[in-house]
């Protein structure tokens, strides 16, 4: 049976169990359009709440988007190691968060923790909240069926990977390649100059979660890529996002539409 016909119940167990995940990512606040993407079949759909304009306020809209069709498990990227924001994600009825810029063992030790509730962790029980509706109200219950995603992204994670992969309680590790590309001494994402560099680091990276036992993703430009990665180790990858598609989708029908003159040659 495939991940996508165990359906987001099992999203949690899949991801410890190092599967193969291919998600979504989310941008805009349109609970409409999420709601349409989170139907297509991708095994998770991750919500930005970090960069994109999907604050707090629209995270719980954007859950119940992606629950509508009960096809997809609904991640939140939250803005920081913040427990606060993680606990707040996770209410809203997030099946796992990720949390960005993460530096040290004991920052992934906080995001972790921040996932568990008592003797393991900090995470308070939610009580009649949306978590509650859809994942239950027993502690060790909710534990088992939420994860933890660090990002990699920043030359301090690098640093102490090897021990953050380590962490207890921590599921996954997640690459956030602009940022990560950029550590590495970048002027651009996809800069030439870093090119050995970085595809030395997501090896380095990759190694450290088999070595940890735990899974590794990255966030990926488009499907394409998304495959090319899983084949080199990535246990979970998520393509491109709702903002880009929709601006590349809208130009490349204009261009089809009203293709722009050809130039006048000087005689």
């Amino acid at each position: 049976m495939s991940s996508r016909q165990q359906g987001p119940a099992a999203f949690a167990a899949r991801l410890r169990n190092r599967d193969r995940l291919v998600g979504y990512w989310i941008a805009c606040d349109n609970p409409v359009g999420t709601e349409r993407i989170a139907g297509v079949g991708y095994d998770y759909i991750g919500v930005d709440g970090q960069h994109g304009v999907l604050h707090q306020q629209g995270w719980q809209s954007a859950m119940l988007a992606v629950d509508a069709s009960g096809r997809s498990a609904g991640v939140i990227r939250v803005p920081s190691v913040d427990p606060i924001a993680i606990g707040a994600a996770l209410d809203s009825g997030a099946r796992a968060v990720i949390v960005p810029m993460v530096e040290t063992a004991e920052e992934a030790s906080v995001a972790a923790r921040a996932c568990r509730h008592w003797p393991v962790g900090t995470r308070s029980l939610g009580g009649p909240v949306r978590a509650e509706l859809r994942l239950g109200s027993v502690p060790g219950e909710l534990d088992e069926a939420v994860a933890c995603i660090v990002m990699i992204e920043t030359a301090g994670a690098l640093k102490d990977l090897a021990a953050i992969c380590a962490t207890p309680h921590l599921d996954a590790v997640y690459v956030g390649p602009a940022d990560l590309s950029v550590a590495l001494g970048a002027t651009h994402f996809g800069d030439p100059a870093v090119e050995d560099r970085f595809e030395q680091a997501l090896k380095d990276i990759t190694e450290a979660a088999a070595t940890a036992g735990i899974a590794c993703g990255i966030h990926c430009l488009d499907g394409s890529t998304a495959a090319r990665r899983l084949a080199e180790g990535f246990t979970f990858a998520t393509v491109s996002s709702d903002i880009t598609h929709l601006q590349e989708v809208a130009a490349a029908h204009l261009a089809a539409a009203a293709p722009a003159p050809a130039p006048v040659r000087e005689p």
